[in-house]
């Protein structure tokens, strides 16, 4: 699905019209075919797609929740890194003969499995945001009302680095690029010059990596809801997964959260 909930609405309508029109249905009868659309008029799309098409059909069509709904089961997690993974990650990224290139793939782990930003977040990261202090460093994410992640052992001493050389600019990938993209930061990480056998680096693992360290840590759920910038504590069941002793479902989730 498109990134931009524009766009996203845009995609949305358009199948939905297709739909209508090949079962002679009406648009405007949207409330009463949202269900019957997400059933039917989208086959072989992974049960967590139909899950948003229904959610951005209730909100354009003002329906609430109904009593009934066919069960969608969201999109699993990317597995997390191994530390053997991440150890041969960190030699690809010192690999790369270019210091434009070698410094982007240090800014991808280093943000990605060192801070958790979402692929669009780690694009839009600058020197700037990157607050280092006596005993700690964090990067801002989101803008200068973002959250504040904070960032340890090599990740930070990596990002410090970084930021000193990039000054105001971003720190993945300087220079003028669209950076709207959404395949902007996996792309590169694509091209990367790695043996074979080697893992690929992806935004979506790297951010997986993050959060099941923390899962694993015993990290309170409400911090590392407000680090992750996940919403919902719920939302961690696909990553707890991956973690031996997490919450097992959401309702454990919920009732972590509660506790002191």
């Amino acid at each position: 699905m498109p990134g931009s909930p524009a766009r996203r609405e845009a995609v949305v309508r358009h199948r939905l019209a297709c739909f209508c029109a090949a079962q002679g249905l009406e648009v405007a009868q949207l409330p009463a075919l949202a269900e019957a659309f997400v059933v039917a008029g989208l086959p072989g799309r992974a049960p967590s797609t139909k899950g948003t098409y229904r959610s951005v059909l209730r909100s354009l069509g003002g329906s609430g929740r109904p009593g009934l709904a066919t069960p969608f089961r969201g999109s699993p997690a990317r597995a997390p890194y191994t530390a053997q993974e991440r150890a041969e990650l960190w030699a690809v990224a010192g690999a790369q003969r270019s210091v434009w290139r070698r410094g982007s793939a240090l800014a991808a782990l280093a943000l990605g499995i060192g801070a958790g930003l979402r692929a669009g977040e780690l694009a839009a990261a600058t020197g700037d945001d990157v607050i280092a202090g006596r005993a700690e460093v964090a990067v801002r994410a989101g803008g200068d009302d973002g959250r504040v992640v904070p960032v340890l052992g090599q990740y930070a001493t990596t990002l410090v680095g970084l930021a000193k050389d990039a000054g105001a600019g971003h720190l993945f990938c300087p220079g003028g690029a669209d950076r709207s993209y959404r395949n902007f930061v996996n792309n590169f990480c694509y091209t990367l010059e790695a043996d074979p056998a080697a893992p690929p680096l992806s935004s979506g693992r790297a951010r997986s990596s993050f959060v099941c360290d923390h899962l694993a840590a015993g990290t309170p759920l409400r911090e590392l809801l407000y680090t992750s910038g996940i919403a919902e504590v719920e939302s961690l069941l696909r990553y707890a997964r991956h973690v031996a002793g997490a919450p097992r479902s959401k309702a454990e989730l919920r009732k972590r959260l509660r506790s002191p």
